[in-house]
């Protein structure tokens, strides 16, 4: 992968520089905050090789790239003008989104960048855990006391880590956001708290404890921001270093002990008790539902609304059951795209499901997710019975998570609780998750060509292994300029996903049968021809690309399914002027889809061609 080309051409189809307000990325995407989506060319994307797919989450612009996303927004970075390096831009000039979208945005852009600190502190807790419980490690040693300092110290300064991003995200000081939530935590103020009977100025302050807590200093940051805007309005230029900050300080500090702390304390309060109430009482229900639909929720980025519940839970409780059941979700995709690996006899879809389904249970279900189960449907929906399952064995045994690390089997010290038994009900759930996905996925099957990223292509044929296959000639179905596969804008065809052959850049309206044999499908919009041989070649015409969007505008097929042809005989007539005019690319891949069953493929060696001449032989 050419990643300075790709950064290049994803911040051309995203609408330039002009049109990025923020960009950071996750574990597998490159996250737009653009000003306007229209101006992003989902397809052109979606097309471009290295990019996996293409989504809009919660406000968001998503770009999927997979395992080497890191490299790519660094290349996207530094092929970014200064002017456009930014953390936040103006809003000026920005569409209006709807409430909840911003919403999930803000949730999102908050907790994405800290997601590493806690998963890293996270791990570093569940190692102790382990060490502990298997007798290497006593906890009363030194090295227990230090290594526990550096897990828990992500979580027990929580507050100062969100206040850098809630502040980076609301385009506040980050500095000021860190001093705010440090003075809430210092240890006289803790100490003070503690005590009771506390005042400022007069006023009763509320005892509430900061250390682990998300709700207070993000609604704190959150009024920060519109203070320091307003003081820093107001305030001459050559006062706004020292004047903005000191009279932020001074605001929210005393503003947070008083009102804002003890009323998110509350809030956070309310919702650990609420999900705490909801598994006690409705475990298997909530267990089921939630398990059941968290790919759903990924998709649409709701899941970033759980995240403060669950690290709300932990700090409260001391556990959690929302992460299990992420766990348990993600093995499903992991076992769903296994699956689809047991059941497919072509390579290329075995390689790509086994190394995407491997990657799902390590915790990044994304390349499974968008590139195995998505496309072919039926596997997404395994994956979603088996995370049902799963969370129904899960809510059962209430199997907890006691802190946040990587939602995959490396995160499974997550899980070592006081007695082993709360790890060995979750391992047994994950096993649930994958088989049940695997074994209905094997089950309901899929078509190959859904794999196909814009295809939309025919089906293959059924019962061509009962034939014994003989070399087939591929004779051309038009008149035109014969062209490399590699040269198809669509990486269906260009990257050989569904098959093998040449291409051609037609010169008139009509396409005969390229080889002897029976029609097996005709798509409604009139762009692709499927065709079985008689020695047994499963073939696939596809007229131009994309242009199933046409619906059957300008395409006129002259057979149907089930129609016995032989090598010249006239399939379609299409209006190759009007479509082009219409904005489409004519080239036509010419290929066979199960070459798996084939050793090699032979050109005749033209540039140029007519109508049942020699194309091209696939060898048995």
């Amino acid at each position: 992968m050419d990643k300075q080309q790709l950064s290049k051409d994803i911040l051309k189809l995203v609408g330039g520089e002009e049109n990025i307000d923020q960009v950071t990325h996750c574990m597998t995407r490159l996250r737009f905050n653009l000003n306007d989506n229209n101006q992003a060319d989902k397809t052109a994307l979606k097309n471009t090789p290295g990019v996996m797919g293409v989504t809009e989450n919660g406000g968001q612009f998503q770009v999927i790239i997979g395992n080497e996303v890191s490299d790519v927004y660094q290349a996207l970075v530094n092929n970014m003008s200064k002017t456009n390096k930014k953390d936040s831009a103006s809003t000026q000039g920005k569409k209006q989104r709807n409430p909840i979208s911003a919403l999930f945005d803000f949730i999102a852009g908050m907790f994405t960048p800290i997601l590493p600190a806690i998963a890293g502190a996270g791990m570093i807790k569940g190692i102790v855990s382990i060490l502990v419980a298997m007798g290497w490690m006593t906890n009363t040693s030194s090295t227990y006391i230090i290594l526990t300092a550096v897990g828990d110290g992500a979580f027990y300064f929580l507050p100062i880590i969100l206040a850098v991003s809630a502040a980076k995200k609301m385009g506040g000081n980050v500095y000021v956001g860190a001093a705010l939530a440090a003075g809430l935590m210092h240890p006289n103020i803790t100490a003070l708290l503690q005590a009771g009977d506390t005042s400022f100025a007069g006023i009763k302050v509320i005892a509430t404890s900061y250390a682990s807590s998300v709700i207070p200093i993000v609604i704190a940051i959150w009024i920060a921001s519109y203070v320091e805007r307003a003081i820093d309005r107001i305030t001459h230029a050559s006062l706004k270093l020292i004047v903005v900050p000191t009279v932020t300080l001074l605001i929210m500090v005393p503003l947070t002990l008083i009102a804002i702390g003890p009323l998110g304390g509350i809030i956070g309060n309310g919702l650990s008790g609420g999900i705490s109430w909801l598994f006690d009482n409705a475990s298997i229900f909530a267990s089921i539902l939630i398990g059941g639909t968290m790919s759903v929720l990924i998709i649409t980025g709701m899941h970033y609304a759980l995240l403060p519940l669950a690290v709300g839970s932990i700090a409260a409780l001391g556990y959690d059951f929302i992460i299990p059941l992420m766990f348990a979700a993600n093995m499903a995709q992991g076992g769903a795209a296994f699956g689809v690996g047991f059941k497919s006899n072509n390579p290329q879809t075995q390689s790509l499901s086994y190394s995407t389904g491997l990657t799902a249970l390590m915790g990044i279900t994304e390349p499974a997710m968008y590139g195995i189960n998505m496309k072919f449907k039926k596997p997404f929906i395994a994956a979603l019975i088996g995370g049902a399952v799963a969370g129904a064995f899960m809510g059962t045994f209430s199997v907890k998570a006691y802190f946040i690390g990587t939602v995959g089997l490396p995160g499974a010290a997550a899980y070592v609780g006081p007695t082993i038994s709360n790890l060995l009900y979750a391992l047994i759930a994950a096993v649930i998750a994958f088989v049940v996905a695997a074994v209905i996925t094997y089950i309901l099957g899929f078509q190959e060509e859904a794999a196909a990223p814009s295809a939309s292509s025919p089906t293959t044929s059924e019962g061509t292994e009962d034939i014994t296959l003989q070399d087939q000639p591929i004779f051309s179905p038009m008149n035109g300029e014969i062209k490399p596969l590699s040269l198809v804008p669509d990486p269906a065809f260009s990257e050989e996903m569904m098959g093998k052959g040449f291409a051609i850049q037609p010169t008139e309206g009509r396409a005969v049968s390229p080889v002897n044999g029976t029609v097996i499908s005709v798509s409604k919009s009139g762009h692709a021809i499927g065709l079985v041989s008689d020695l047994g070649a499963e073939m696939l015409i596809h007229i131009g690309i994309d242009t199933v969007k046409l619906k059957g505008q300008f395409f006129s097929p002259k057979v149907q399914a089930g129609a016995k042809v032989s090598v010249g005989d006239l399939l379609m007539e299409f209006d190759r002027i009007e479509i082009e005019k219409a904005g489409y690319n004519m080239i036509t891949p010419v290929i066979v889809t199960n070459m798996y069953q084939y050793t090699d493929i032979q050109s005749a060696g033209r540039t140029t061609i007519n109508a049942q001449e020699l194309m091209y032989t696939v060898k048995a």
